[in-house]
């Protein structure tokens, strides 16, 4: 309904004067706000906007640019390659040595020294959910000199997420996952406060200007998090998001958390006693584990397919992962046992064993 009445009562009547009249120009700021709430971040902190790929470079490149005489990024092999990706294109653009150094996840605080400039880091593992602890962390790059850009693409609306009591300098998230903001929703970042009007913009694109619509020839960025603005908001997007955004008004995170894990060690206990071959890909000890599971099987992607034809939804990634998400706004023990009671009749009687589930789709 939001979306229609965006487009039917706003746009199919104000046409461009929705941009003043139905307050679309402010939205960015107005659904930053209300992440900021859920990712333990203050008003004026985040805004949203273009996709998670583009927030990544922006906060890495000005990152970057904060400690001039340093030239490493630190990552690990848990990040979400799109976050290497865009890592090693910036290096290549940039052109002034600098290098990336990737290692396990395990290994990110012992690798922090005074040659890294940003440690960039997935806060929960896409694969594994392994959780990385950000305080410690964050502590550690800070005590080198080093900057913080943390990707929090599994970790907003899944788990209490607290960048200003760790003192996290960057973060970035979407909000299509735990937000539910709908496919190709729009990005978030976030720039902690005392760095907001330090920080130069690499995109500098017409709506982080100072005055866009003076429409000078010179850039010149706007003040606080505006500035990580770039071009025209998708307005559909966010009338879709802001809806979505409606259902975490007075949500306890800790409380979400709490039940989250309660659905999880529910999932694993059971896949424990009924499902034998496979095996659990995500840590043990639900305190470092974010919000899904993840089961390892040679045949996986066809023992998902499976499980999708029977509506029982998750996700495949290579070579062999199975990923569940557990959802308590969403999801009931009974959902868990449901979902475990699929999962073994199809293991136990090779009902993934057939051409069509083997058959690889463009999205896994």
């Amino acid at each position: 309904m939001r979306v229609q009445t965006t487009m039917l009562d706003e746009w199919g009547k104000l046409l461009i004067t929705g941009w003043n009249k139905a307050g679309w120009m402010a939205k960015s700021t107005q659904l930053g706000d209300r992440i900021a709430g859920l990712v333990g971040a203050p008003d004026g902190s985040v805004i949203v906007g273009d996709t998670l790929t583009i927030k990544v470079y922006q906060a890495l490149s000005a990152a970057l640019e904060m400690r001039p005489e340093r030239r490493v990024i630190l990552s690990d092999n848990g990040n979400f390659p799109t976050d290497l990706y865009m890592a090693q294109g910036l290096i290549g653009t940039l052109d002034k040595g600098y290098s990336l150094k990737v290692v396990a996840p395990e290994d990110v605080a012992g690798a922090i020294d005074e040659t890294v400039a940003v440690v960039m880091l997935t806060e929960v593992d896409y694969q594994s959910a392994r959780k990385h602890d950000m305080a410690a962390l964050t502590a550690a790059a800070h005590a080198a000199g080093a900057l913080t850009v943390w990707d929090l693409a599994h970790s907003a609306g899944a788990l209490p997420v607290d960048l200003t009591g760790t003192g996290a300098d960057f973060a970035v998230g979407c909000t299509y996952k735990y937000l539910n903001g709908g496919p190709g929703a729009p990005a978030f970042i976030y720039v902690t406060p005392h760095l907001q009007n330090a920080v130069r913009p690499a995109l500098s694109g017409w709506l982080g200007h100072e005055a866009p619509f003076a429409f000078d020839l010179d850039y010149r960025p706007d003040t606080g998090i505006n500035r990580m603005r770039i071009g025209t908001p998708p307005v559909l997007a966010m009338a879709a998001l802001e809806a979505a955004l409606d259902i975490w008004e007075g949500v306890d995170m800790a409380e979400l958390r709490s039940e989250s894990i309660a659905l999880s060690e529910l999932f694993i206990g059971l896949v424990d006693r009924r499902c034998p071959t496979v095996t659990l890909a995500s840590p043990r000890n639900p305190a470092t584990r974010g919000a899904h599971v993840a089961l390892r099987h040679p045949e996986g992607y066809a023992i998902m397919q499976a499980l999708i034809a029977r509506d029982v939804i998750g996700d495949f990634r290579a070579p062999d992962v199975m990923r569940f998400g557990f959802t308590p706004m969403y999801l009931e023990p009974n959902n868990i046992h449901h979902a475990v009671d699929v999962l073994a009749e199809i293991l136990d009687n090779r009902l993934w064993d057939r051409p069509e589930y083997r058959k690889k789709a463009a999205v896994t």
